[in-house]
């Protein structure tokens, strides 16, 4: 849902009493689900930005982690069959 949607949404939602449903016929391409979810949100908390923490989690993908395990599979190209543990098991 494109941010401006949301503004246009919320506008309708609180100042024309709009309902999921009537939304849903406004913005067509916006599911009623989707309508209904945010105007939840709205309602329980008072707004519909998304909470710290709740996006895509980030990366361990590092250059050292890179390098790390760009050795052991050198380390292990004469022998792929076993097993290099770190830990000793």
């Amino acid at each position: 849902m494109v941010f401006s949607d949301k503004n246009k949404i919320l506008y309708l939602y609180q100042l024309k009493g709009y309902k999921a449903i009537e939304l849903t016929n406004e913005f067509s391409k916006v599911d009623k689900t989707s309508n209904s979810r945010l105007l939840i949100k709205f309602r329980d908390t008072g707004a519909v930005n998304r909470l710290k923490g709740s996006g895509a989690r980030r990366s361990a993908s590092t250059e050292e982690n890179d390098d790390l395990v760009n050795d052991l599979v050198l380390s292990q190209k004469d022998t792929p069959q076993q097993a290099n543990s770190q830990n000793g098991s």
